[in-house]
């Protein structure tokens, strides 16, 4: 399993363009990221990861931007938003 690439899906609240602008930039540095897309009319952010590249690192990393994550999945399975410290 951890060999093959990962779909993450994110619900995000975004209100304009330079909250989805600030979605991509983030996810277009990010190592790992095979390729994305960020919503703003979904209020969502699609991710296909490479296999080295964990769903946490993905949350965190759009976290940072200061959007609120609502709901996240990993291959179609929903999987917990909150960041263990």
């Amino acid at each position: 399993m951890a060999d093959q690439e990962h779909t993450y899906k994110f619900n995000i609240t975004m209100v304009c363009g330079g909250c989805s602008g600030a979605v991509n930039r983030v996810l277009s540095k990010l190592e790992g990221v095979k390729s994305y897309e960020v919503s703003l009319d979904n209020q969502e952010a699609i991710v296909v990861a490479n296999p080295g590249l964990d769903y946490e690192t993905v949350l965190k990393t759009i976290k940072k931007t200061g959007k609120t994550v609502n709901s996240g999945f990993v291959d179609g399975e929903a999987r917990s938003i909150e960041i263990a410290e």
